[in-house]
């Protein structure tokens, strides 16, 4: 999958601020939460090995599971418009009482108590050189399909930031700036990371135990939603997803490397690792496999020795990507069942809350509460008046069961109680049902022929069966369609002829 994992921001909150707090004013220690990550992390892998996690991705309401994903742009878009990680355009209203209000400007006209801009709003060099040099650039290149538009934006807004002198530039002349630029003139530079490898305390008694609980349910938790909402999502941005059975190709290997990642990260001293929602920057520039992913490696490799370039890079050169990321997520949204309120609702509450309360798990905390009640409640009228009291536009309803198709195990589970020696692969075909198929594409050819006119079937792709315009089952002059690859919907049966044995088909 072209998918990267990283360290969640939303939990790196959490983990940060309020377990270990600021200088370790916190609930618990450091290395006691790092202990708590690495054993959520475990149980976490456990999960994803019985299934859990892709039953709960299936179970999801597939308008929230929609929803999701465009919630994931309007997130990516809030992040891309702050100063932290953005242009710069938004910020807090502070004492004003407004969540959000106008920004823009230079740092020096912003109130260091409440964060907001006092004056000379939208009148930053760094927003404009953003906006033009990160985004309207490439916009423009990515309407004409030109591929690596989001790194030429990058690298453009970079290079003209790096200079100094320049009013956009990232070193200004100040204490803080002369160190940064100290920094990025090292261009290569390694830090040991002596002081975090393996730093986990097993410690866990007296108060700490009760709050070394609660830090771990709530990672745990939060990791469930947050870590396979963002995980489907990205495969549904990449057009992973069988609409069918509402599951992606290598699922279960996917769900458990990135369930690994939570523990071997906290041996590294990290937080809990998660899947990164900016993975959708690689998919919008044509990632679909794993090499994408593999490539985002390469690159993390290499910042570890470049750091200091890396680390030099401006907020305001990655912002607009965000935000163009986040527009072609947001597409998404039209697919979500407007036209029946117990299904538009939920998924509207799950798209907004999560840029607005800047984490994936509680938007679908929100959304999924939302539907259970609308939905169980409609449920519960409908049984008492034996259904004459039913929602208006009912009919437009979503289907949605918790009895998905494949059900809570995964398959590889199934096929190893059944003692199936090569239980990791997917798909099993009948060795009888594969000579059959040889047999047939043998008898025809000799029909074709006039070597003989017994009667066969052939079940096969076209490109197998001779000057077949499309896929089917021939049997003498009868074709019947078949759903699709590995013909599912297709049973045979055994028949006995007196010129040869064939196979009929069973319907059903």
């Amino acid at each position: 999958m072209p998918i990267a994992l990283a360290p969640g921001m939303g939990i790196n909150a959490y983990f940060t601020y309020q377990v270990v707090g600021p200088n370790g004013s916190g609930v618990i220690s450091y290395r006691l939460a790092l202990t708590a990550v690495f054993v959520e992390g475990l149980i976490f892998v456990a999960l994803s090995i019985l299934g859990l996690r892709q039953w709960l991705a299936r179970t999801i309401p597939r308008s929230l599971k929609i929803a999701s994903g465009a919630g994931i742009g309007l997130y990516l878009a809030l992040i891309g418009l702050t100063y932290s990680a953005g242009i710069g355009a938004i910020t807090g209203g502070g004492a004003s009482g407004e969540p959000i209000r106008l920004a823009g400007c230079k740092p020096s006209f912003i109130n260091s108590g409440t964060g907001m801009c006092e004056s000379h709003q939208m009148r930053n060099p760094t927003l404009w050189l953003g906006i033009f040099g990160g985004g309207m650039l490439t916009a423009f290149l990515m309407m004409y399909r030109i591929k690596g538009a989001i790194i030429v934006g990058i690298l453009f807004v970079s290079i003209v930031s790096w200079p100094r002198y320049t009013a956009v530039t990232v070193f200004p002349k100040t204490m803080v700036g002369d160190s940064s630029f100290n920094f990025f003139k090292k261009i290569v530079y390694f830090h040991p990371i002596k002081h975090t490898l393996g730093a986990l305390d097993w410690n866990i008694t007296g108060e700490n135990a009760a709050q070394f609980a609660i830090a771990l349910v709530t990672f745990l938790y939060v990791d469930i939603l947050d870590c396979t909402g963002t995980l489907y999502s990205m495969a549904r941005f990449c057009g992973a997803i069988d609409e069918e059975t509402q599951d992606f190709e290598g699922s279960a290997v996917a769900y458990l490397v990135d369930a690994s990642g939570i523990t071997i990260g906290s041996l590294f001293g990290c937080p809990p690792v998660t899947a990164f929602i900016e993975s959708g920057a690689g998919i919008s520039e044509g990632g679909a496999t794993g090499i994408t992913a593999c490539v985002t490696g390469l690159c993390f490799f290499i910042s570890l020795f470049f750091a200091p370039i890396f680390a030099s890079i401006p907020p305001w050169a990655t912002g607009c990507t965000l935000i163009l990321v986040g527009a072609m997520m947001a597409r998404a949204c039209v697919d979500i069942n407007w036209r029946y309120i117990g299904d538009s609702i939920p998924a509207f509450l799950t798209m907004a809350l999560m840029p607005f309360t800047y984490s994936i798990a509680y938007g679908l905390i929100v959304g999924i509460i939302t539907y259970f009640i609308l939905n169980t409640g409609a449920w519960i009228i409908a049984r008492i008046t034996r259904g004459r009291i039913v929602p208006h536009d009912h009919e437009y309803k979503d289907y949605w069961t918790y009895n998905v198709r494949g059900g809570l195990l995964p398959g590889w589970v199934k096929r190893a109680a059944r003692g199936k020696v090569d239980f990791w692969r997917e798909h099993d075909f009948d060795t009888e049902e594969l000579g059959s198929r040889d047999s047939y594409a043998i008898a025809k050819k000799e029909r074709e022929s006039g070597g003989s006119n017994m009667t066969g079937i052939g079940v096969g792709p076209s490109d197998q069966l001779d000057g077949l315009s499309m896929d089917g089952i021939i049997t003498g002059d009868r074709r019947w369609e078949l759903e699709g690859p590995g013909y599912p919907m297709i049973d045979t049966v055994p028949r006995t002829d007196s010129r040869m044995h064939t196979r009929t088909p069973s319907m059903r």
